[in-house]
């Protein structure tokens, strides 16, 4: 049995449905991140899963019981929020015990349990200080162990580290990662930041207009995406605009690439092929290019610290690579390249052309 279940969740407000029936079961100990961009219903699903809000239909079954109508102070899970809501008049040990306290444990209990989290959190030299005299990655850390004093069956976390810098979010994503594993706690993580949820989830749903568009694995996620909005919002994509050739193939206006997505499609018919970066080579032109290359010349390259990012365009055909940037260093812009897709290339998507997604900016959402 499944340790929390989300049962055809289905929430509107208004005209606007936020969520249209989304079905995710989480195992005991598992770590489920929501991904998606702004407004696809993620925070939506945590908050009812939460109790701060109610569903117009569908359950939420946690150890095979219905809490769907329980008030949230006794769902027993722990919450951690974007903006840490601490108590500003409350030192990090208050701020963590408070909990402790509201359930009238002993003194003593209290701070022992404490004492513990906030060694757990690193923040065992700080117990005295107040929210101000803390950085935002330190209170993040006192919210953290303040959700989990009351030892809750599940732990839920709402953007946590949005708000912080990019080093510090690497760390503190880290740091959270470690401990959920040390506790063993079921956890479900909302964000819309691909890297962190691939980073640290057992499994990763990726939501968008109120629905789950697929549920996986981090590594199921990135290279065999199910819809062309994952495949997109996911990583970076090649949009290569092309006809059908004939079974197995795909013509990208004279270049003729294999794509196993299109076996069984007509001759002739449009669609669009999705393909990742890191499954295009990009070397020196030097004589005729190899079948399935493209000629062309560098228009761009975007230094990403050890890979570097080349654009190749010939005419209205263009391709993205990413390279190791040692291998990108002799690919100066205006160089004559050849790009090419080693055999081992993985087939990630083929299209018909009215199934086209929108151009998606997982920066940006």
């Amino acid at each position: 049995m499944p340790h929390v279940e989300l049962r055809e969740l289905y929430r509107a407000f208004g005209p606007v449905i936020a969520l249209q029936g989304i079905d995710l079961a989480l195992e005991t100990g598992e770590f489920v991140s929501l991904l998606g961009p702004s407004g696809c219903g993620k925070t939506t699903a945590l908050r009812l899963v939460a109790g701060f809000d109610q569903p117009d239909s569908g359950r939420i079954v946690v150890d095979g019981k219905d809490i769907t109508r329980t008030p949230p102070n006794k769902r027993d899970m722990g919450m951690v929020f974007q903006a840490y809501s601490l108590f500003p008049n409350m030192t990090a040990e208050q701020n963590v015990e408070y909990g402790l306290r509201i359930r009238r444990q002993a003194k003593a209990d209290r701070k022992a349990r404490v004492g513990e989290l906030l060694e757990l959190v690193g923040l065992g030299h700080a117990t005295k200080r107040y929210p101000h005299q803390l950085s935002g990655g330190m209170q993040q850390r006192v919210a953290l162990a303040r959700a989990l004093a009351i030892e809750p069956k599940v732990l839920l976390l709402d953007e946590p580290l949005s708000a912080l810098d990019a080093k510090v979010r690497v760390q503190l994503r880290e740091e959270i990662r470690r401990i959920q594993l040390e506790l063993g706690i079921t956890t479900l993580y909302v964000t819309h930041d691909q890297e962190e949820a691939l980073s640290i989830s057992d499994r990763v749903a990726v939501m968008w207009n109120g629905k789950i568009e697929q549920i996986g694995s981090p590594a199921e996620m990135y290279g065999s995406p199910a819809t062309p909005f994952v495949a997109e919002f996911i990583g970076t994509m090649n949009r290569l605009t092309a006809t059908v050739a004939d079974d197995g193939a795909i013509d990208y206006d004279g270049l003729r690439l294999p794509v196993d997505a299109a076996r069984g499609l007509p001759r002739g018919e449009r669609v669009l092929c999705l393909l990742r970066p890191e499954t295009v080579d990009v070397a020196v032109a030097d004589g005729a290019p190899p079948e399935g290359g493209l000629t062309g010349d560098v228009v761009s390259k975007i230094f990403l610290g050890a890979v570097t990012r080349v654009r190749v365009e010939d005419g209205d055909r263009n391709l993205v690579a990413d390279l190791s940037t040692s291998r990108a260093a002799p690919l100066a812009v205006g160089t004559r390249v050849v790009a090419s897709f080693p055999s081992s290339s993985p087939r990630l998507l083929a299209l018909t052309e009215d199934a086209l997604p929108p151009v998606l900016d997982p920066d940006n959402p």
